[in-house]
């Protein structure tokens, strides 16, 4: 089995009959051009070294070089051997806020961002563990279900922001059970769910989610993000340019404070861990490190093929063709000067 790993390299070897065509055409153009310039017999006297063979094997040379580095590049692979390799690992769900309030500045650049890329760096960690993403504000959405696929997972990571969910509020009890309702209880790996919020004016019948996970076993670690005496939120235009502070009705600036409490129950009554989310620590790091104490349980097998690069089999001509590009002038060889001026001489 062939592949390569590189494909879109090959693109370029569309160019190929391009580069050909524009070569016979100039060259017909500078025949004809020479043609009108003198006599055919003349041009043995006036380029009497020239060599239009050695002109064309070089353009050989060089366009097969090209043609052979393309395909090197693109890096050609055969599949030496199928392997099935077991899948092990846990199954854990971030459900992270992105109410307006997390667009508060106590924590830099605001407490989204800085849960983004803790998450980023996490995602970066997993071997094999699957993760799954659920944002939340007023209501909570997937945005990337139980995945291995990390580079996928970054991709929807990144494209979270405030407007991921239109409608406000805090609603930690959906995003819960959103994420019980998610997980394959089939597969016998370990459960958990990583909420990310600053708790604030929450929504939803918590109690009866703390129960939910507790029945079916899943530990919810909390981390809070955010300032107990409060802050207030800040307002930016289209340009990204701040504007001011969110204000109530009353025209008095909103400040969004962190509930800690709430948090720290959900993750007490289920087994979890609750952090307090700062500017320095990286708290996802750590619950990972608690996660990872937990003996690995596998969850399936996939089939892959272990392939070997064949690169330097056209990496290697490529290069000697360009030598002998590189070597051979455009002038006639000692003797096929001689024979042309023996013809000479006896005419």
């Amino acid at each position: 089995m062939i592949r390569f790993e590189h494909i879109e390299f090959l693109y370029g070897l569309f160019l190929i009959p391009l580069l050909i065509a524009l070569y016979l055409y100039l060259y017909k153009k500078q025949t004809k051009l020479l043609g009108r310039f003198s006599n055919t017999i003349l041009h043995t006297v006036l380029m009497p070294s020239y060599s239009g063979l050695k002109k064309h094997l070089k353009f050989g040379f060089f366009i097969t070089s090209i043609s052979f580095l393309m395909i090197a590049l693109a890096n050609p692979q055969v599949g030496t051997k199928v392997e099935e390799v077991k899948q092990v690992g846990f199954d854990v769900y971030i459900l992270l806020d992105v109410s307006k309030s997390m667009q508060a500045e106590d924590i830099k650049p605001n407490r989204l961002e800085k849960a983004k890329y803790e998450i980023s760096k996490l995602i970066r960690r997993l071997q094999g563990d699957r993760l799954g993403l659920i944002v939340f504000a007023g209501r909570a959405y997937i945005q990337f279900p139980l995945t291995t696929d990390y580079n996928a997972a970054n991709l929807f990571l990144n494209a979270v922001d405030f407007n991921s969910v239109p409608q406000q509020g805090t609603a930690i009890a959906a995003a819960i059970d959103l994420a019980l309702n998610s997980f394959k209880y089939d597969d016998p790996t370990q459960k958990a769910i990583i909420l990310i919020t600053d708790g604030e004016d929450h929504e939803g019948d918590i109690d009866a989610s703390i129960e939910k996970a507790k029945d079916k076993d899943v530990v919810i670690y909390s981390i809070g993000l955010g300032s107990a005496s409060g802050v207030p939120i800040p307002v930016y235009n289209q340009a990204g340019v701040r504007t001011g502070y969110k204000k109530d009705t009353n025209g008095e600036i909103v400040l969004t404070r962190l509930n800690d409490e709430i948090l720290k129950k959900i993750a007490g009554e289920t087994g979890g861990k609750y952090y307090h989310g700062t500017n320095t620590e990286d708290e996802l790091e750590a619950i990972y490190n608690d996660l990872a104490k937990i003996e690995a349980t596998e969850y399936g097998a996939k089939r892959i093929t272990d392939y070997e690069d064949r690169f330097y089999y056209f990496l290697a001509p490529a290069i000697i063709l360009l030598l002998l590009d590189f070597l051979i002038s455009y002038n006639k060889s000692r003797f096929a000067a001689k024979i042309v001026n023996m013809r000479e001489v006896s005419e």
